[in-house]
């Protein structure tokens, strides 16, 4: 049973006005609230740093110790009988009148003695200052 037969059916209408309406308030509300990046003028002038390099420990020796039982005091060869001769090559390699800094340079697979011999010959040669030179990372 069609009880609406005699009357017509409406076309559906699409009315754009308010979707325009509401597009434009939004437009409003973002236009409003958008802040614009100004630049300032602003002069500032950064200190810069004079400096010389910085001089290399001039008091300072360098004795190295590989794994094969070799000594060098600041890069020379040392034949190492004893003790004693270690100490006077340290005392032969340093300033006169100076109290030098003495670095030591030891390989991974140095024995501990020979790290212990070259302490003990600063201790005789009279040098109170001594330093062990590390390198870190560098694994294979």
């Amino acid at each position: 049973m069609n009880f609406r037969k005699g009357q017509r059916r409406e076309d559906p209408e699409i009315n754009l006005i308010p979707f325009i309406d509401v597009l434009l308030v939004i437009l409003i509300f973002l236009m409003v609230t958008t802040t614009y990046s100004k630049f300032t003028e602003l002069q500032i002038t950064l200190p810069t740093a004079d400096a010389e390099k910085a001089v290399e420990q001039p008091n300072q020796i360098d004795v190295t110790v590989d794994a094969k039982g070799n000594y060098t005091v600041n890069g020379a060869p040392v034949s190492f009988r004893d003790v004693a001769a270690l100490a006077q090559s340290l005392r032969s390699a340093a300033k006169p009148g100076a109290n030098p800094v003495v670095v030591v340079n030891a390989d991974q697979f140095a024995m501990h003695q020979m790290v212990v011999n070259v302490m003990e010959a600063a201790r005789i040669a009279g040098f109170d200052r001594l330093t062990f030179a590390a390198q870190t990372g560098g694994g294979k």
